[in-house]
């Protein structure tokens, strides 16, 4: 039985941060500098940027659960 740390296996805690790394890393140094000012991320403010960063994160998070399958 695999242990678990708040309800979420060691594997899936690995999964997670490798997604929300590389979703960052895509999102800061291929996209960011071709956006238009208003979709940028602005610091701490919930923004259309922050919006954008999510979604490659979670598309990102989805590759890697799909190649798992596979």
């Amino acid at each position: 039985m695999e242990r678990k740390f708040l309800g979420v296996t060691f594997r899936r805690w690995i999964e997670y941060t490798v997604a929300i790394l590389l979703g960052n890393a895509i999102y800061y140094f291929s996209l960011v500098p071709h956006l238009p000012q208003a979709l940028r991320h602005q610091g701490f403010l919930l923004d259309w940027g922050s919006l954008i960063d999510f979604v490659i994160c979670l598309a990102v998070y989805g590759l890697i659960r799909l190649g798992g399958k596979l």
